[in-house]
């Protein structure tokens, strides 16, 4: 359809994303074409569910995370997939982005966990050489459902590729199956990535019930927090979790789509965002999983808007602070914001006289 007024500034306004997971940023696009390059998968089926794009559950997400696994198991595949999901990120006003991925071995392809790095950081530095319009770096996900000795091997990994990848691989995610594994036993591999000056993106209080997790991860401290979807005394969090948080200045992840969608936030509505936002707390607005859920970050800011009545220039410095809140070093920082400042007249129009 036709594009509205507010469809060309969502997407016109500079956005920086810090909270993407590759596999599930795959658009419907790029799965069909993995699809079409592996006709013995016989994967048709699981595709219906996912187009339709509804409410899944969390379990019903990482069922979808298994069949994009199936789907991108060489280096062509993590190359192209890396690609699309670049290329699409620019095409929605995206100028900064943090990928995140945890690093798989194939046996069948022969693919390695550094291979795997490497070849995504290949994807980023060909994308830049197409002059596509975005910074893109890399956060490795440590998969708490690996258990602490993986965990602290993918820190070691982390911590080589920060060294010699030119400043692509700035820090660390930990994710994964949040019922699955002890925040406690990741504590030093987390610790010793910190050490190394890896920066730690963590996701925390993504379900109820994780206060004790919280306060020792939060003991660390993160540099920003994913989801953090239970942090708040009024849904089963704590004064002391939010006290640790504030005092602290800690960045947090905020995907709206993703956690209506997935169930752990009943609706738009009642979102943290709210909570975080009206005590003047740094706050991003991410997308998570844009191809799961069906979604992109202009999207994400439009929903944030409408539901919690943010005007033009509230917008505006939402996406800004999201600058200083990335992992991206200083200068870049300073160059992005200079970039920001330069699209601010031609996003931010003032209406025509009456």
């Amino acid at each position: 359809g036709m594009e509205t007024d507010a469809d060309t500034f969502y997407r016109h306004l500079p956005k920086a994303e810090l909270h993407a997971h590759l596999n599930g940023s795959v658009s419907f696009a790029t799965m069909k074409k993995l699809i079409a390059r592996k006709p013995h998968l016989n994967i048709e089926h699981s595709m219906t569910a996912i187009s339709s794009g509804q409410r899944r559950t969390l379990e019903e997400c990482f069922q979808m995370f298994k069949v994009i696994h199936q789907l991108v198991d060489s280096e062509e595949d993590i190359l192209m997939v890396t690609k699309d999901v670049v290329r699409e990120f620019a095409t929605d006003g995206v100028k900064y982005l943090e990928l995140r991925s945890t690093p798989r071995e194939e046996a069948k392809s022969g693919l390695s966990k550094t291979r795997y790095v490497e070849t995504i950081i290949e994807a980023i530095r060909q994308s830049k050489q197409d002059e596509v319009d975005i910074d893109v770096r890399f956060l490795v996900s440590v998969d708490r459902r690996n258990g602490p000795r993986v965990a602290m091997e993918t820190v070691k990994l982390a911590e080589d590729f920060m060294l010699s990848s030119d400043g692509l691989v700035l820090g660390l995610d930990l994710s994964g199956d949040p019922a699955v594994c002890n925040g406690k036993d990741m504590l030093p591999a987390l610790q010793r990535a910190r050490n190394s000056g890896l920066k730690l993106a963590l996701h925390l209080s993504e379900v109820p019930s994780q206060k004790e997790e919280s306060e020792i991860l939060l003991n660390l401290p993160p540099d920003r927090i994913g989801h953090g979807t239970f942090l708040h005394p009024e849904v089963g969090g704590s004064d002391s979790l939010v006290d640790k948080v504030c005092k602290q200045k800690i960045p947090i992840e905020l995907c709206l789509t993703s956690n209506v969608k997935d169930q752990t936030v009943p609706s738009y509505d009642k979102h943290h965002f709210q909570y975080w936002y009206d005590r003047g707390h740094p706050c991003v607005l991410c997308t998570d999983d844009k191809g799961v859920f069906c979604t992109d970050l202009s999207q994400e800011y439009q929903l944030a808007a409408s539901i919690f009545a943010l005007g033009p220039e509230a917008v505006w410095d939402l996406s800004h602070q999201a600058v200083q809140c990335s992992f991206a070093p200083e200068p870049l920082k300073q160059q992005l914001k200079r970039r920001w400042a330069e699209l601010r007249p031609q996003v931010l129009q003032p209406p025509p006289l009456q």
